[in-house]
């Protein structure tokens, strides 16, 4: 059933049936209304079957089927009772005030309670004594959890999002179980990842040379030093390039730990154009403690034109322990002349091995974290330091104790490893550890669940103490469980702390996973790095002069396209374009074009498109760990701004690079999620506002209405300004004549006032007054009545009025995601609990945590189909 004809029904006659369903639960108010009955279909035509004869068949019924819906052809039998999506939509409604309508009469307090409760523990069969927890997927890791499992585990970086395809998403999120496939190439990647990341983490020997090596983006001159963030350096993670041309000196500073012999390895590589530059320089390269003393030049030599060369070099040292300066010099030789070639010197890396004393080589970077010890000389003993360190290694990938079998398949394969000829123990181990990477048990959350008290299968059961440990950590963190989250998972002590391991995990820093990957699906923040914004565009329609820009723009290219081949040629060989290709009226348009930019432009680039993500970002994170009511989200007193942004939002008094806390101004229209940069960018078009994005956005994602998808063949909005001959309509005056057509107003009178509200702000979040030289009109009228001027007024009237839709669109979206499973009817009644605790928290951010990991889906699962298949016909 389609919401439009959800809309028809609830419009016409709404209002008595809900006055005849109180009668009706009056009569029977000695039951006990909160408790299943035992025949949902003799209930059914008990309380609503004659209340839908009576008050609905004129329009939807005894022949008659507006909309599409016919009502009497679904009240055989069990028919209704199945068409839970149409009871859902009808809830929904019905809690948001969309029905009735705002004209109409509207339910009394008690009358919505109990069509309420008729819907959920008739129509859905919700037994609140035992919820049904609903199914969940076997849960493949996504590529964030990947990531940062991998960092835990193995102690390495890994950027999944770079070696592995995009996760699939449903349900706004990538984390949810049945869109986490597992395709023949994913599988493949996994196999090569693995192996990869063992030989990358896992040391080959038990004893080995220490080796660092100092990037040459470490190395840094004078002013580098003074301001490692310089912006003449685009990229830090690049080696700065010193120019044959220039004299220049770079140097890193390196701590000697340990006194001995030391051995230096030196690349330094040229980069020349592509045609012979005859310059050459002197490079220079010395070792001196602090201050310049006790200085050791190691290398001097002249070097010329090469295209991309490395040179290596190697230089043994005896040091003191204490801190070295390594500096590289470059001087020209001779007297640099102009040209238009180039040639630079690059150091592409040092690296340090040492002390080379046998009696000095130690444990290898990272053995702590896989090895205890030695391996023993004896086979039988290394067989079970074998089985120990694997034992060990698995249990932790698996997030769980691995089973005996399986540790016996590994041990094997250790064992094969390191008996074979020129093979170390460490390497043996490594091949079995590969193996566990690459275990379904390692890519998948296996889960195990509780047996029931009864012994019997009752339809649902608690899931296992370390299930409930992965549940909890991948929720908050986005990773494996920590040591002490399986010690009390060993213990089979975790659900009884497990408010206050919430509590930590929620204060570890590790819980910027959860900011970054819940808010960044849910209020779109990771979109605004990418979406295409067109700011020349976008502050000329806000001038009135888009038209006539895009026009020029039209005209040039049409001109041009004439001539195009020998164009690209001249751009091609870097040749100015000759006055003979240029036409008078080219000229002209040309000129034209230059006095329209000379206006205000903007440059929306990475650290402004950064600084929005962030602020929102940050904006939750505070209110997260700072326990503030989730209401903040819809209107606030302050926000995270750093100078850049500031200066965006035009808000005096805020310098500087760093994000923090700002107290806006009491005139500010800021304040909430609603109108950060963020969420104006990526619900806008690439050149104009989209009040359709922004009202749908705040249905989607903030009141929890969505409305249904707009049908097929609909035109673009920009053809309904044909209607306006001779004036420039502003954008408000369009939508009203896209919106009178029957086939849109439905959904548009939901969109649209809330969508408009925010017109005052550009499609770069810009404040503004007038668009096309008209002034903007930000005042509307809710459907469900209530009147406002502004966006100011809109927080107000969100977060006071409808503050139990953002509840529980908030819950819906958060249960979601961890879960990993989309909502259904049956689990309405763990959301309702959670917006209760809400509403008794004032809103507190640790309520809608706590419900959320104390409710029935989060701590249990199904063992059987009994529950969702118990209406079955």
């Amino acid at each position: 059933m389609s919401f439009r004809v959800l809309t028809i029904l609830f419009r016409r006659r709404w209002i008595a049936l809900y006055f005849a369903t109180l009668a009706a639960s009056l009569a029977c108010a000695a039951q006990d209304i909160d408790a299943p009955v035992k025949s949902p279909t003799a209930d059914f035509s008990q309380r609503i079957k004659p209340l839908l004869s009576q008050y609905c068949f004129e329009c939807h019924g005894d022949g008659a089927s507006k909309g599409g819906l016919a009502l009497d052809s679904l009240m055989a039998d069990d028919a209704m009772l199945q068409k839970r999506d149409v009871w859902l939509k009808i809830l929904k409604n019905v809690r948001a005030n969309l029905m009735p309508p705002a004209k109409s009469t509207q339910l009394k307090a008690a009358d919505r309670s109990a069509l309420e409760r008729g819907i959920k523990y008739t129509a859905f069969g919700i037994d609140p004594k035992n919820p049904d927890p609903g199914r969940v997927t076997l849960h493949r890791l996504n590529r964030a959890e990947y990531s940062y499992t991998i960092h835990d585990l193995m102690g390495v970086e890994f950027k999944a999002d770079e070696e592995f395809p995009p996760d699939d998403t449903g349900y706004g999120f990538d984390n949810i179980g049945d869109a986490l496939n597992v395709s023949p190439l994913l599988m493949e990647k996994y196999m090569q990842a693995a192996e990869n990341i063992v030989i990358r983490a896992v040391p080959a020997t038990s004893r080995a040379v220490s080796e660092i090596t100092i990037s040459g983006s470490v190395f840094r001159g004078a002013d580098d030093k003074k301001d490692d963030k310089s912006k003449s350096r685009k990229n830090s993670r690049e080696s700065r390039a010193l120019p044959f041309t220039e004299s220049a000196t770079v140097s890193a500073v390196h701590t000697v730990k340990q006194a001995g012999t030391y051995r230096l390895g030196l690349d330094l590589k040229i980069n020349g154009s592509f045609d012979f530059d005859p310059q050459h320089c002197t490079v220079t390269f010395s070792v001196s403690a602090p201050g310049g003393t006790d200085a050791t030049e190691l290398l001097k030599q002249e070097f010329a034109w090469q295209d991309g060369k490395v040179f290596h070099y190697d230089f043994d040292q005896k040091w003191q322990s204490g801190e070295r300066t390594l500096s590289v010099k470059l001087t020209p030789v001779g007297q640099p002349e102009k040209r238009s070639t180039h040639i630079d010197l690059k150091v592409v890396a040092v690296q340090i091995r040492g002390p080379l004393e046998p009696e000095m080589v130690a444990r290898p970077e990272n053995f702590d974290r896989f090895f205890s010890k030695d391996a023993p000389a004896a086979p039988a003993e290394r067989l079970a330091y074998a089985q120990d360190v694997l034992r060990r290694f698995a249990t932790k990938a698996f997030r769980r104790p691995v089973d005996e079998r399986t540790l016996g398949r590994l041990l094997k394969i250790a064992e094969t490893g390191y008996t074979a000829p020129n093979k170390t123990f460490e390497q043996g181990v490594a091949q079995a550890m590969i193996a566990v990477l690459a275990s379904p048990r390692f890519l998948f959350r296996m889960e195990e669940t509780v047996p029931n008290s009864s012994g019997k299968d009752e339809g649902s059961a608690f899931v296992d103490d370390y299930a409930l440990a992965s549940r909890l950590s991948y929720f908050l963190w986005s990773t494996m469980p920590d040591a002490e989250l399986i010690a009390l998972a060993e213990k089979k002590q975790l659900r009884a702390n497990l408010p206050a391991q919430m509590q930590r995990l929620l204060t570890d820093p590790r819980s910027e996973a959860f900011v970054d990957n819940f808010v960044g699906q849910w209020l779109q923040a990771r979109d605004v790095s990418g979406i295409s914004i067109d700011p020349r565009v976008v502050l000329a329609r806000d001038a009135g002069t888009d038209k006539e820009l895009t026009a020029l723009f039209k005209s040039l290219q049409a001109i041009r396209a004439k001539r195009e081949d020998e164009m690209r040629q001249l751009i091609q060989e870097g040749k100015p374009i000759p006055e003979r290709l240029r036409s008078p009226e080219e000229e002209k348009l040309r000129t034209r074009l230059k006095e329209m930019q000379r206006g205000p432009t903007l440059d929306f680039d990475g650290a402004l498109r950064t600084a929005m993500r962030r602020e929102t970002e940050l904006f939750f994170d505070s209110i997260m760990r700072e326990n503030r009511s989730v209401l903040d989200m819809l209107d606030s007193d302050y926000t995270f701004l750093n100078e850049r942004l500031a200066k965006h939002y035009g808000i005096p008094g805020v310098t500087g690079e760093r994000m923090r806390r700002v107290t806006l101004p009491p005139d500010s229209p800021r304040g909430g999620i609603l109108t950060q940069g963020t969420l104006l960018v990526v619900t806008s078009n690439p050149t104009r506002t989209s009040p359709v994005k922004r009202g749908l956005f705040l249905l989607d994602n903030i009141l929890g209405s969505p409305t249904r998808p707009a049908p097929p063949e609909i035109p673009a909005l920009e053809a309904s300004e044909d209607h306006f001959e001779g004036k420039e309509p502003s954008l408000r005056e369009v939508l009203e004549v896209h919106r009178a057509k029957p086939l849109c107003s439905s959904c548009h009178n939901q969109m649209d006032p809330l969508g408009l509200a925010f017109e005052n702000f550009n499609a770069l979040g810009i404040w503004r007054s007038s668009e096309r030289k008209v002034p903007i009109d930000a005042a509307s009228k809710l459907v469900t009545g209530e009147a406002f001027d502004n966006v100011r007024a809109l927080k107000k009237i969100l977060k006071t009025q409808h503050r139990a839709e953002f509840y529980r669109c908030l819950t819906e979206k958060c249960l979601t995601y961890a879960l990993g499973r989309g909502l259904e009817y049956y689990d309405v009644e763990t959301v309702d609990r959670i917006v209760d605790g809400l509403e008794k928290e004032d809103g507190k951010f640790s309520a809608l945590m706590t419900g959320i990991v104390e409710s029935v889906p989060f701590q249990k699962r199904r063992t059987s189909e009994s529950i969702h298949e118990k209406h079955a016909p």
